[in-house]
């Protein structure tokens, strides 16, 4: 029974070395210190290496495990016993020239497994190597991965570029983005800054519906190629040997990218986009097709560090959006100022109606003064919003947005009602004396979209304001061009005894012939008009010009029944010509600058004089 068991364990040994030697798997058996103990004839073929040649070799340098921290640290472990496994992707270098990508692994063998390999290899070490191991030898196991690697590597490609164009495309491009965002970051060599042109081609979409899809891509591609060109010509440009050409990618549609990393400076990024303009102006020949195109280009340049893609391409896209806003067929470069710009309009576009129905606005109130006489006559209501995060905004900052959202109808009329109802409180503060008229803006939008009649009649019945101390100024351009709804409502707003003025006369149509068929009772002349006198007193002659043109829109408003107020009085020099030339109220900063309804109490009912 001995005999019998000793011959079985004898076969199997036999046929493990056999197994061992022949096995199509390349393999070797690793002692303790690292060293090949045995290797079969596959490794022999994959190394390009004889097997026995292979003995003695130090088995971490066969597979260049040294320059791969974390996997040295790993096979270490394995070694020590302290790691079950390692398996890692290497490329080794073959004797005969060509490189191979191999699956590497390194697997903790059972002491009799590793002794019977061992004993049964001619010109293996002996087996005391082995079993000095801690009771354990390490199985090597190389397998050739070169193909799949480059099946990958295909089907990566396929996957990261465009089909048409054959650039890179959005998921490459980000990609790119991402780590040279983090390279220029943390790498001292380079200059740590980035650029991008970021651009699209003006009016593709005509080209796709009217000539097809077909001819669209093929000028999606003609303009890749040109783009490329231009990258190749930009990175040779660059006389610094490590510097690589600006990486081109189609981001979709027809949208392209030129990303240029450790740019120089906005310089480098104006001389890309110029080139690239002058590259696209250049007629395409498409089968015989001939056609031309222009492209739009953001130009984004800024420090690497503290840069996100996402930033980045969304300053890109701001910029893009830009230079087609401001004519298309050119290049723009972004500018902080502007972007804060449109994102405090952003910000207060989205807050306008809460803002309202929390309470933020109040009004200021301009004095309007007699010329002939120096009393207040009236009073321009004048909006601010009292922003928690801006502060303090004046009417230009919001009153065009509320147009464009709508919620200048929900405003205007809280406006009107404040106005009317500090009006009326002033007169019933001082019955005795001439009672003074409010002038509240109105936006065309408010005639449009509301029943702007109904609602002042309401609000004067609510504040018990009489309707011939209300007066309601609108643009000239408003007035002139007003037909149907508008020019009724006005109307009906004049027969109720509503006064009409036309706010910054002289800046648009200027038609005086047509006020006369227009319920207008007021003109409030353009402070431009006024700033031509301003020289009077100062040792620089005034421009006769100016006061020629005012005296006569003057005196042709007088007799039309209109009355003139000149806006913007800065100066009595020019306070005395207006009266002198029949001007009848003046409005400016000699008299006030806009106040809280308590400092205008203290100017009624005696001459206006300059507040601070």
């Amino acid at each position: 029974m001995t005999s019998m068991t000793t011959s079985h364990v004898a076969a199997g040994t036999a046929l493990l070395r056999g197994a061992f030697a022949a096995a199509p798997l390349a393999m070797a058996v690793v002692d303790r210190e690292g060293l090949v103990v045995t290797a079969n004839e596959s490794l022999g073929a994959l190394l390009g290496i004889d097997p026995e040649v292979l003995v003695g070799k130090v088995a971490a340098d066969l597979v260049d495990l040294a320059s791969d921290t974390r996997a040295w640290h790993a096979y270490r472990e394995v070694l020590r016993g302290r790691q079950a496994r390692l398996r890692c992707t290497r490329r080794l270098k073959h004797p005969d020239g060509h490189s191979l990508w191999a699956q590497v692994t390194f697997t903790p063998l059972p002491t009799e497994t590793a002794v019977e390999v061992a004993e049964g290899s001619e010109g293996s070490r002996d087996s005391e190597g082995v079993q000095g191991y801690g009771g354990r030898g390490v199985l090597l196991s190389v397998t050739d991965i070169s193909a799949r690697r480059e099946l990958q590597a295909r089907l990566r490609h396929l996957q990261m570029h465009d089909p048409v164009t054959r650039l890179p495309n959005r998921t490459l491009f980000f990609e790119r983005l991402s780590a040279a965002l983090e390279a220029e970051s943390y790498e001292q060599s380079g200059t740590g800054r980035i650029g991008l042109c970021y651009l699209d081609l003006d009016g593709f979409k005509a080209i796709n519906d009217t000539l097809g899809h077909r001819v669209g891509d093929r000028l999606l591609a003609a303009v890749a190629e040109r783009l490329t060109r231009c990258a190749e010509e930009a990175g040779l440009a660059r006389r610094n040997p490590g510097a690589v050409a600006p990486l081109v990618a189609r981001l979709g549609g027809d949208e392209f990218a030129l990303l240029i990393e450790d740019s120089t400076g906005t310089d480098q990024l104006a001389d890309l986009a110029e080139s690239v303009l002058k590259a696209l102006q250049l007629p395409f020949d498409l089968a015989g097709q001939r056609m031309s195109v222009s492209a739009s280009i953001g130009v984004v340049e800024r420090h690497a560090a503290g840069t996100t893609p996402t930033g980045l391409m969304q300053a890109a896209d701001t910029t893009l959006y830009w230079a087609k806003a401001d004519g298309k067929s050119r290049w723009t470069l972004f500018d902080p100022e502007r972007n804060a710009h449109r994102m405090t309009r952003q910000a207060l576009s989205s807050t306008l109606r809460p803002a309202i129905e929390r309470g933020e606005f109040a009004l200021e109130y301009q004095p309007l003064v007699g010329m002939a006489d120096g009393r207040v006559h009236g009073v321009e209501a004048l909006v601010r919003w009292h922003h928690p995060q801006f502060g303090t905004l004046t009417p230009n900052r919001f009153i065009g947005l509320a147009e464009e959202d709508g919620s200048i109808v929900q405003l205007g009329r809280w406006v009107l009602a404040t106005a009317c109802r500090q009006a009326r409180r002033w007169q019933l503060e001082r019955p005795d004396e001439p009672p003074i008229f409010v002038s509240v803006n109105v936006a065309v939008r408010q005639v449009w979209d509301s029943d702007l009649v109904a609602d002042v009649a309401e609000i004067l019945a609510e504040t018990g304001l009489p309707a011939e101390l209300l007066q309601l100024e609108l643009t000239e351009s408003a007035v002139m061009g007003s037909a149907g709804r508008p020019l009724q409502a006005l109307q009906a707003l004049s027969d109720m005894g509503v006064g009409i003025a036309i706010d910054d006369f002289g800046t648009g149509y200027s038609n005086l012939a047509y006020l006369s068929r227009l319920p207008v009772s007021v003109l409030k002349l353009d402070g431009s008009f006024v700033r031509g006198f301003q020289y009077e007193g100062e040792g620089v002659a005034p421009n006769p010009a100016d006061e020629i043109v005012v005296e006569a829109m003057i005196q042709l408003a007088h007799r039309l029944g209109l009355t003139v107020t000149a806006e913007c009085v800065e100066t009595a020099a020019q306070a005395e010509r207006l009266r002198r030339i029949g001007c009848d109220t003046g409005q400016g900063w000699l008299y006030s600058r806009p106040v809280g309804a308590d400092r205008i109490s203290l100017l009624m009912g005696g001459s206006a004089c300059r507040q601070g």
